[in-house]
């Protein structure tokens, strides 16, 4: 098994990011992010720990239509969630096991540290590296930093 890992400050606190992460990323994702994921829907579950998410690729991710990914790390107390592909996607492109996760920590009031972690097995060297992944995600965390954001303006 193989990690890249990465990770960035953003200007929002632990709380409304956690939730957006936990609770809400399947509804707001496809708001904040349409070219890279049109849609999000929570197919098996109720969003809790097991649950199965299908998401559907916009324009931006040419190479992928769709990915099922299930929720298997869901720790409220230490803020930390991961999301392991189970079907397309990631899976279709050489990889034979895909995990991203996210770790929160508080900086201050106003501020998370946002820890991103993508485990994974490829079939061979010339599949691709997931650094593409990790940039991915962090492009992510921005918008929904800048969703909170806006949200919290208004």
């Amino acid at each position: 098994m193989k990690e890249a890992k990465t990770q960035a400050t953003v200007n929002v606190g632990i709380d409304s990011l956690w939730k957006c992460l936990s609770k809400d990323l399947h509804s707001i994702l496809p708001q904040v992010t349409p070219n890279f994921v049109q849609n999000a829907e929570v197919i098996e579950g109720d969003g809790s720990l097991g649950s199965v998410i299908l998401f559907t690729f916009g324009p931006d991710v040419p190479k992928m239509k769709y990915q099922k990914e299930k929720i298997v790390e869901l720790d409220e107390s230490s803020h930390r969630i991961g999301l392991q592909v189970i079907e397309g996607g990631h899976l279709d492109l050489g990889f034979t096991f895909y995990k991203l996760s996210f770790q929160l920590t508080t900086v201050s009031e106003k501020q998370t540290l946002v820890d991103v972690m993508v485990a994974y097995d490829r079939e061979t060297e010339e599949t691709g590296s997931p650094s593409k992944s990790t940039a991915s995600a962090l492009a992510c965390i921005k918008c929904l930093e800048n969703h909170l954001l806006s949200t919290d303006a208004k």
